[in-house]
């Protein structure tokens, strides 16, 4: 790694919905665009890893609903600014589908990996 180049760490993004009835509908009906945004940056080498949280209900069978509540991210990035710039531009962000004030953007000691 040459002296210019920047170190990057990992981030851990934590980003729960809101929880009026309309955050489902609002995640929803901008998630193909969330998703490709995500795709993009995982080209990038910046999102290693992102899903949606589910309730417990949503794994008791095969065939229970899936409850989207939030949003996790592993991330790769200079600082903790650069993750959260990434992240407020996210749709789910701007569209009001993730609880500003709950967001969490944490450095990230991985000790263990095996996904």
């Amino acid at each position: 790694m040459s002296a210019a180049a920047a170190q990057r760490h990992k981030f851990l993004v934590y980003a729960p919905d809101m929880a009026d009835e309309g955050a489902l509908q609002r995640r929803l009906s901008v998630r193909q665009a969330h998703l490709a945004r995500a795709k993009e940056e995982e080209a990038k080498g910046v999102v290693k890893l992102g899903g949606a949280l589910l309730t417990p209900d949503s794994i008791v069978s095969q065939t229970a609903e899936k409850k989207m509540v939030g949003s996790v991210f592993i991330c790769e990035a200079e600082s903790v600014d650069a993750v959260r710039k990434l992240m407020e531009s996210d749709v789910y962000y701007t569209s009001g589908v993730w609880d500003k004030q709950k967001m969490v953007i944490a450095p990230l000691a991985v000790a263990i990996s095996s996904l």
